[in-house]
């Protein structure tokens, strides 16, 4: 519980000053009036608590397990890069007004902030368990 809540921390704080400043101005200005004036809460919860279950359950807890944080940025870099590459590719194909800028943002931006929070998270629990 304790890495689930450290890793879910460090990825919201991060995430949120990145939707902030960069995500919402991008996403805007191509999407424009589709875009909601303000997030629906829930499924954005929804979203964090399980994609940060997830993260534990497949990365960070083995990672920690064998002391092992670079394999844990790694391995969450490479599983942001397939969730948040999942959704970017899929909307480009389908949607209208989807740019290659958001793609390559979005999709850059899972693959640092997963690996980052993942390792962090171990390194952490290391210095705590230390």
């Amino acid at each position: 519980m304790i890495l689930y809540a450290l890793t879910a921390v460090i990825f919201l704080v991060i995430d949120a000053v990145m939707l902030t400043l960069v995500m919402k101005p991008l996403f805007t200005r191509h999407l424009g009036d589709a875009m909601r004036d303000s997030p629906m809460m829930a499924p954005a919860g929804l979203f964090y608590l399980a994609y940060v279950a997830g993260l534990v359950f497949l990365v960070s807890a083995p990672a920690l397990r064998d002391a092992a944080p670079g394999r844990a940025a790694l391995h969450g870099a490479v599983i942001g890069a397939m969730a948040y590459g999942t959704y970017e590719f899929t909307s480009m194909s389908i949607m209208k007004n989807w740019s290659w800028a958001m793609v390559v943002t979005d999709t850059t931006w899972g693959a640092v902030l997963t690996g980052f929070a993942a390792w962090a998270g171990v390194m952490l629990m290391i210095r705590f368990q230390g």
